[in-house]
């Protein structure tokens, strides 16, 4: 799914290419991706972009004297602009956003069309309440931390707590706080949380200025969760660039959790839900163990 980063660089390019330009027909090619049924989405047609924002994961297109076009990638979504003349992509495509220079296609690989279009006349309700990493000081940081006893990894990526974090940076920022992604948020001292607040806005910020250094004016491509320069996520089995130590992780569900076990369990492999009940005792424990 793409996360913050992802979704700024992708706002930074629509801005440069739509703000202030008129959305002239949208054409819905998939009728799974419309989630709303009124204000209709023909009332966006003919109107100008007034604003292009980020709401937690999703984008926002605020058109003139409303409504609201608000765009959620989900996992598999993404986002492509087309100059006059080019085709959209095939089956993948599920929207297209006609302007005057251009054409924005809405796409989503895969069948389980999670991807979402709702045409709101407000922004009231519509994201989850989660806060915006930026717009917080630590103190604020630690008190949602501590709102619940939960797993370092749960509580960054829940989006009632924080905005914009999900699997992939989850993992950056708890390898560059060198903590554990099952540490309990109850457990956590200051210093623990303010190196994790630093390391959340640290992450954050070196990947939005890596991203935007990537797409160089251009539109974002190649917009995925597994990226070359990243630390530990899907970078399983490959050395730490810490300190030498193969990549661990956990899977569950369709999601993984990766780590360092040196820098960041003390040298402890975590449980992998499925694996390890399957291989008991032979399960190892340390990476003394796993060598």
């Amino acid at each position: 799914m793409p996360e913050l980063p992802d979704v700024e660089v992708y706002i930074e390019s629509l801005r440069a290419r739509i703000l202030g330009r008129r959305l002239g027909r949208v054409r819905l090619l998939s009728p799974f991706l419309l989630r709303t049924a009124v204000p209709p989405l023909s009332s966006a047609e003919g109107k100008r972009v007034a604003g292009v924002q980020r709401v937690a994961k999703r984008i926002v297109l605020s058109l003139e004297d409303a409504p609201y076009l608000v765009l959620h990638l989900m996992i598999a979504g993404r986002l492509r602009w087309l100059e006059s003349g080019r085709k959209p992509p095939g089956r993948i495509t599920l929207a297209l956003f006609e302007f005057e220079n251009g054409t924005l296609a809405f796409t989503e690989a895969g069948t389980k069309r999670r991807a979402s279009l709702h045409v709101v006349s407000s922004l009231e309700g519509i994201a989850p309440g989660g806060a915006e990493l930026f717009a917080m000081d630590v103190r604020e940081f630690s008190a949602r931390l501590k709102r619940e006893n939960h797993t370092l990894k749960r509580a960054l990526t829940d989006p009632r707590l924080f905005a914009g974090i999900g699997n992939a940076y989850s993992d950056e920022i708890l390898h560059r706080a060198r903590l554990s992604p099952i540490a309990m948020t109850a457990k956590l001292g200051d210093e623990e949380i303010a190196c994790l607040f630093a390391a959340t806005r640290e992450t954050l910020s070196q990947w939005i200025e890596r991203l935007r250094e990537e797409a160089a004016g251009g539109f974002p491509e190649k917009v995925t969760a597994f990226r070359e320069g990243m630390a530990v996520h899907g970078r399983f089995g490959k050395p730490c660039p810490v300190c030498g130590a193969p990549v661990q992780r956990i899977v569950f569900a369709e999601n993984e959790t990766n780590y360092c076990a040196r820098c960041q369990t003390g040298g402890k492999i975590l449980a992998d839900r499925a694996l390890s009940r399957l291989l008991k005792k032979s399960w190892p424990r340390t990476l003394e163990e796993l060598e």
